[in-house]
């Protein structure tokens, strides 16, 4: 993370910046429905009006992030090239720290190591994660059939 950003583990969204996030999710809402890219109108610092003109790709990414705030979900945003350390990227997975040190030993994630420490690029924790969710959802699609034969 940078020098700059907040440490958001442990910040929950207030009320009131639930509410904030609902309204603008809304107002962007509005936009995409009228516009092909929602267009953000405001005040620069000399009190002019400015526009913005937000592509489809960050128009979801703004309104995925303000419908999590809105819920009043912990949002950590990752960029794809930081170096996580393992708890980090334990946290990220949902699994214990030993479990995740035993997928890097198996071979299951690539890491590299700085000095005695382990170190994931982000982008190889993401690649993982999608591999295994797809698996999941695989096994559970087996299952589900094996279910619906049974009946």
């Amino acid at each position: 993370m940078t020098a700059f950003a907040r440490q958001l583990e442990s910040h929950l969204p207030s009320r009131t910046e639930q509410a904030v996030a609902n309204q603008l999710r809304q107002i962007l809402a509005a936009q995409s429905a009228g516009h092909a890219e929602p267009r953000l109108r405001f005040l620069d610092d000399q009190k002019q009006p400015a526009e913005i003109v937000l592509t489809p790709g960050l128009s979801h990414l703004l309104m995925e992030l303000l419908r999590h705030i809105g819920r009043g979900d912990a949002v950590t945003l990752v960029p794809v090239s930081q170096m996580l350390t393992t708890q980090q990227a334990a946290d990220l997975l949902n699994v214990s720290r030993p479990f995740l040190i035993s997928l890097l030993e198996k071979g299951e994630l690539d890491h590299i190591m700085v000095g005695r420490h382990r170190r994931i690029l982000a982008e190889n924790l993401f690649a993982y994660q999608r591999n295994r969710d797809a698996r999941r959802d695989k096994a559970l699609s087996a299952l589900a059939e094996l279910d619906a034969e049974l009946l």
